[in-house]
C-alpha cells in the first residue's frame, strides 16, 4: 500500500478519535457523524491542508464542515 494512503488512514483515525474526545462521543459515533455529513470526503479532498493544522484546528474545521452540511454538533 502506498505511503500516502497509509498516512491518510492514520490521520483519519486520529482525527476521528480527537473529534470523539472533543464532543464526548465514542469513536464509532464520531465516525458515523463525520461520515453522515460528508466529512470523509472532506478529509480526502483536503488532506494536505488539514494534516498541517494544529489538532484543535483540525477538529474545528471538521466540526464547521459537518455543521455546514446539516450536522448539529457545535
Amino acid at each position: 500500500m502506498p505511503q500516502l494512503t497509509l498516512d491518510k488512514i492514520d490521520y483519519t483515525i486520529m482525527l476521528v478519535k480527537l473529534f470523539a474526545s472533543h464532543y464526548q462521543l465514542t469513536p464509532q459515533q464520531a465516525y458515523r457523524y463525520i461520515s453522515r455529513y460528508d466529512g470523509m470526503a472532506f478529509i480526502e479532498r483536503h488532506f494536505n491542508i488539514l494534516s498541517s493544522l494544529p489538532f484543535k484546528d483540525m477538529v474545528q474545521s471538521m466540526s464547521d464542515y459537518c455543521r455546514k452540511n446539516g450536522g448539529l454538533l457545535s
